[in-house]
């Protein structure tokens, strides 16, 4: 089990810097909550006015960007090598790793785009896109547009949510917290489902069209 993120302490000793060293480090493939670094520093914003959400997109922005970039590069160099050894030491297992070849085979641009949102691609986009030796310019465009459509997004969502927790008070803070904890829950079940889902989809198309991989 990782050891526990205190967001909050990070964030107010080492403030945009630590956003944006796990927001890179997560985009580079590195299994970190860079995620939960860009909604603390929202909500950080938000209530106590630390930090700027400003600067908290702008970072997190350049943070997505800058580490897509070098877990392409890393993908494009050795990817191939680095899944064979290393890959099950990172629950990358090969059901795993043939889903995201399968993906990234059919969709290409719209998997770096969209993968920013989800949680299994978000860190290993980057690092396919690279191991399937897709156009740098053309993944460059789709990564710029999906970094900062993400931070812009979470970045606001989690600055006004934030706002809003610090007004209340009491049972009705509870209540609130319970409700954010709830909602988080249900997403993280259904990106598990929709994994399963896509899961039995490749297999199906594989089974039924296995020429279809080599074009």
């Amino acid at each position: 089990m990782a050891p526990h993120l205190d967001a909050g302490h990070l964030l107010g000793t080492y403030g945009y810097l630590a956003l944006f060293l796990l927001v890179a480090a997560e985009s580079t493939g590195i299994p970190v909550p860079g995620e939960t670094m860009l909604i603390a520093a929202g909500v950080l914003a938000g209530t106590s006015h630390v930090l700027d959400v400003r600067w908290v997109i702008l970072t997190a922005s350049a943070a997505a960007i800058a580490g897509d970039n070098l877990g392409y590069w890393i993908g494009r160099t050795g990817g191939q090598r680095l899944l064979e050894r290393f890959g099950r030491y990172l629950r990358l297992d090969e059901r795993r790793l043939a889903l995201g070849r399968w993906l990234f085979a059919r969709y290409g641009g719209r998997i770096v785009f969209f993968g920013r949102f989800v949680s299994i691609l978000r860190t290993w986009a980057a690092f396919l896109a690279g191991v399937n030796a897709m156009l740098w310019e053309s993944f460059l465009l789709y990564n710029a547009l999906g970094g900062i459509t993400w931070a812009t997004a979470y970045g606001l969502l989690s600055y006004f949510l934030g706002a809003r927790i610090s007004e209340l008070e009491g049972p009705m803070r509870l209540v609130s917290v319970a409700g954010l904890v709830a909602a988080l829950l249900l997403v993280a079940v259904a990106i598990r489902k929709g994994e399963s889902r896509l899961m039995a989809t490749m297999e199906r198309s594989e089974a039924t069209s296995p020429g279809d991989r080599a074009r």
